[in-house]
């Protein structure tokens, strides 16, 4: 067995949990116990985060009880929702998802950048991931060994009807989970191809553990924009570091979210 795998039972409790950490953030900085907008946006890369506050379209939830990140909000499909901003890689996701259900959310979307494995066209392009290789450690303290982290279907279904019937391409697939984007080596990209993997990100299978484990509606997409610096003028997003794209993305599940 590996050594990453002793020591792990995911049946056993957490000495240390979330509602432990917001007690005492909101103790230490005097903060009321208010409620996170229900639907959450995690944007590891920051640049909706950057967009929105540039635009002056976006607030401080002064009450967002985390030690290590801000949480902002902003109208989105008739509704106010939630978006942290530079959240990177498993564990880092992992623990600002923990304090957001803890807070009230009650469906967390994370838009992240990726990098093609398998085209599915010419970058930049949306996956509705729905399922990631686990290959980081993180969703290894949720859940028993397994090739991958599963979505929850009923939400991937929700998200790619939401985005048909606003006229937007919705492609489903599988994603790899890194936690060493700069060991993406020849051998585990090919790897990954045999699986028909379509991108390599890093933070999809510990979310999707995670959200079994503690029955949380996630949904992971990845915003493929490059082809890891492997061909010339890679890393375009689109407008606006691909904002508007990934904003009318969430506008259209937003608003299938509503009406639910």
């Amino acid at each position: 067995m590996s050594p990453i795998l002793d020591n792990k039972n995911p049946s056993a409790p957490s000495v240390f949990v979330p509602a432990a950490l917001i007690r005492e953030a909101r103790r230490q900085k005097g903060l009321p116990a208010v409620d996170v907008p229900p639907l959450c946006i995690l944007d590891p890369d920051g640049d909706m985060v950057r967009r929105l506050r540039k635009d002056g379209r976006s607030k401080p939830f002064e009450a967002w009880p985390c030690y290590h990140t801000q949480l902002d909000t902003f109208e989105l499909a008739g509704q106010t929702v939630g978006i942290v901003g530079c959240a990177v890689g498993a564990p880092f996701a992992v623990l600002v998802a923990e304090e957001l259900f803890e807070c009230g959310c009650r469906l967390l979307i994370s838009v992240t950048s990726a990098g093609q494995i398998v085209s599915a066209g010419p970058t930049p392009y949306f996956v509705i991931i729905e399922r990631a290789l686990r290959d980081e450690g993180t969703s290894y303290h949720y859940a028993e060994p397994s090739e991958y982290g599963e979505a929850d279907p009923a939400v991937v279904a929700m998200a790619v009807s939401a985005l048909k019937s606003a006229g937007l391409r919705a492609i489903v697939g599988a994603t790899w989970t890194t936690d060493a984007p700069f060991r993406e080596t020849a051998e585990a990209i090919e790897a990954a191809k045999q699986r028909g993997i379509l991108a390599v990100e890093m933070e999809a299978a510990a979310l999707y553990t995670f959200a079994k484990a503690r029955q949380a509606k996630v949904l992971c997409i990845a915003h493929v924009t490059n082809t890891m610096g492997q061909a010339g003028a890679d890393f375009e997003k689109g407008e606006a570091d691909g904002t508007a794209d990934a904003l009318a993305v969430l506008a259209a599940i937003a608003s299938a979210v509503m009406k639910d």
